[in-house]
């Protein structure tokens, strides 16, 4: 940008001293407005880019992306805590992240808005570019079966099973869905009938016989 600024003012300054030609200043003129066009640009995706690697690493506080499906944003109220953990580690404590407004983002191919959170971190817990499990607050109340998250196996395509006992020392693994987890249990939409029993201490080594996984 600064050398085509210089340019049009020199090629400006020899028109104007009749030492030039037009042609010339029309040119250099057409290459500060590529330059200024090309400058822009670059300052919008930087600025998309949000802060630098360097400023992040040293905030005592992370904003924390959250994908939710455009049919579920008017059952989350907005004005609520969200609680956020490690992903993978059931037993890590959760801690509060309030709700901050953040330019609107959002994935049309998946057909996800971006929910934005602010998360404490001056004890560097977290870091930038982690995934983490996030329970969002939900307006109302659902009833339904539950059980403790220890029961519950996934797949390698996140599906959800448990194991239901059948006859003594006989269990089937059996598809169920998770409505929400808090407090070490898990709110079912649908898979279990009311009385069914469920492993809840070995489900993992259940799944490890069945497909030959060592534990």
């Amino acid at each position: 940008m600064r050398l085509a600024v210089i340019a049009y003012n020199r090629a400006d300054a020899l028109v104007r001293e009749e030492a030039g030609s037009v042609r010339g200043r029309d040119e250099a003129a057409a290459a500060l407005a590529t330059a200024r066009a090309a400058l822009d640009a670059a300052r919008a995706q930087r600025r998309l880019l949000g802060p630098s690697i360097a400023s992040m690493g040293n905030l005592s506080t992370l904003w924390v992306r959250v994908p939710v499906f455009g049919t579920d944003v008017s059952a989350i109220e907005r004005g609520r805590t969200a609680t956020v953990r490690p992903l993978g580690d059931d037993r890590a404590a959760l801690r509060a992240a309030r709700p901050v407004q953040a330019p609107p983002s959002a994935n049309a191919v998946a057909g996800t808005v971006d929910l934005f959170f602010a998360l404490d971190n001056r004890d560097r817990a977290y870091r930038v570019g982690q995934r983490v499990a996030v329970a969002l607050p939900l307006g109302g109340k659902a009833d339904g079966l539950s059980i403790p998250t220890a029961s519950i196996v996934r797949d390698i395509y996140g599906g959800e099973w448990v194991y239901r006992k059948t006859a003594p020392d006989t269990y089937v693994r059996q598809r169920i869905e998770v409505a929400s987890v808090a407090d070490g249990r898990a709110l079912l939409s649908r898979g279990l009938e009311r009385g069914a029993e469920v492993v809840t201490d070995g489900a993992a080594e259940l799944f490890g016989t069945e497909f030959g996984t060592p534990h």
